[in-house]
């Protein structure tokens, strides 16, 4: 099984074929590119998951440009960057720009296949949490005007004879609405489903 997929954008060829089969060697599925424009022309098929390691200066578009380019496109792809030692400033600005970490050249193997593994890593965990919080939502969307409104009330603490009394119900109506709430939420206990409703208005 791969442990990722790497692109590389370098315009030197024997950077390109080295850190090819060193990142091969370590079990990612490298894909190559000698400018920042073929990767960009190439980029609808790099949405799904990996991890872009990006020299910082090249002819052409460079590093910093493409990271530019991506972001205008709401590309998630985490970006390493390979820098000289006169563009550690250059570095920094990329860092601040949303960039997952930079490396000077020449490069250390362990230290870049340690960043890849740690860029890769968040980038999941980033999608993770996305995806659960869209489960939630939509778990949310599932319940009727009245099933949110004494959904509202019990997260509050509200016991169910002061949401009847607020809602202007009796109290077993409410135990039939919040058991379905329960149900549609996917929760068994009022903290757990407290948990879910501050993690969806949280974000």
């Amino acid at each position: 099984m791969s442990a990722g997929r790497v692109f590389l954008v370098d315009d030197q060829p024997a950077v390109l074929k080295a850190l090819s089969r060193l990142l091969g060697a370590a079990g990612f599925a490298v894909q190559a590119y000698a400018g920042a424009q073929a990767f960009l022309d190439d980029l609808a098929q790099h949405e799904a998951d990996g991890c872009l390691v990006l020299d910082l200066s090249m002819p052409g578009m460079g590093g910093l440009a493409l990271q530019q380019a991506l972001g205008q496109r709401a590309s998630t792809l985490p970006i390493i960057f390979l820098t000289g030692h006169g563009d550690i400033d250059t570095g920094v600005r990329a860092i601040k720009l949303g960039a997952a970490d930079f490396l000077t050249k020449p490069v250390d193997g362990e230290r870049l296949i340690a960043a890849i593994h740690a860029a890769l890593a968040q980038h999941r965990a980033a999608h993770s949490g996305d995806a659960e919080l869209g489960d939630i939502r939509a778990r949310l969307a599932t319940l009727t005007p009245r099933e949110t409104e004494v959904l509202n009330l019990v997260v509050e603490g509200l016991l169910n004879k002061q949401v009847a009394a607020q809602l202007g119900t009796v109290e077993k109506t409410v135990k039939v609405h919040r058991a379905r709430v329960m149900a549609k939420m996917q929760v068994r206990s009022l903290t757990a489903l407290v948990r879910l409703v501050d993690r969806a208005r949280q974000n």
